[in-house]
Formats: C-alpha cells, structure tokens, sequence
C-alpha cells in the first residue's frame, strides 16, 4: 500500500510539472504586442531576446522529458538513471528560469547606468505575458525540486533497508 502511494504521489507530481511547464512554454510563445507612438512602431516578441528563447527551449524539454517518464514501468532499472536527469532538468530548470527573469527585470525597470530604458509601459500585455510564463516556471521549478528529493528517497531508501 506505502509503495502505491508513492508511486501515485510521484505520478501527480511529475505530471504536475508537465502541465506547468507545458504551460510556461505555451504563454512563452504566444507572447507578443506591436506598440505606436507616431510614426515609430515596436512589436515586442519572446523571439528576440535569446534568455527568452533558452527558457522556451528548457521547458519545452522538460515538458516532453516529464511526459515520456510518465509511462516508464515501475519494475524498470532506469528508475536509478531517473534521480540523475531529474537532477539535471531541476539544473537546467533553474538557470534558464533565472536568465529568463533577470531580462525581464531589465525589460520592467531598465537599466539606468546602461541607458536601458523600461518597456512593459508601452507593452503591457507582453509583459504581462511573460510574468505569468515565469511564474509557470517556477512552479515547474519548485515541483522539481520536490520530484527530485521523492526520487532521491525513493531510490535510496531501498538500499538502506537491505542492510538493515
């Protein structure tokens, strides 16, 4: 019974993160605005800034990644090899979830020393876009984070026992 719920808990979980980084990946890309102000236009897109495209390309990886494990048997000898890319995904989640966030940071305040100048004023609804993608990364983040220490207890608690 203790196995089923653990197995079961890591199935909710992992599929979980699934859905949210499918869903940073989606609202990623779909993010885009085209602004005027007399004669000069911007049309702000996720494709033009490549800490944008990186955290796209990580989540989209995560999300087939989760998905694949999804059906892997429970009886496999993969599972060990599982607590490692589980490790690297929580890495790769990580510093595509902080490249991401530290653009958007200069894409909302500027940078003065720079001369960056502010855009989420005059496109709101992209920059809005955006936050509600990182926030869907970070929440894939944080279920990782969880996912890899139930693997961790998982696979080693196994072994504990044995010599016990």
């Amino acid at each position: 019974m203790v196995k089923l719920t653990q197995r079961l808990g890591g199935l909710v979980l992992r599929f979980a993160a699934f859905c949210a980084a499918l869903g940073a990946v989606i609202a990623m890309i779909t993010s885009r605005e085209r602004s005027s102000f007399f004669v000069l236009s911007l049309v702000a897109r996720y494709s033009d800034l490549a800490a944008f495209k990186y955290f796209v390309i990580a989540n989209a990886i995560v999300s087939v990644y989760s998905f694949l494990v999804l059906f892997l048997p429970k009886e496999s000898l993969l599972w060990k090899f599982v607590v490692v890319l589980d490790l690297m995904v929580t890495m790769l989640l990580t510093s595509s979830l902080s490249a991401a966030v530290a653009v958007a940071q200069v894409g909302k305040r500027g940078n003065a020393n720079a001369g960056w100048l502010p855009i989420c004023g005059q496109v709101p609804r992209f920059c809005d876009q955006i936050t509600g993608a990182l926030i869907a990364g970070l929440v894939a983040l944080i279920l990782y984070v969880f996912l890899l220490i139930f693997s961790i207890h998982s696979v080693v608690d196994p072994f504990l026992l044995r010599k016990s």
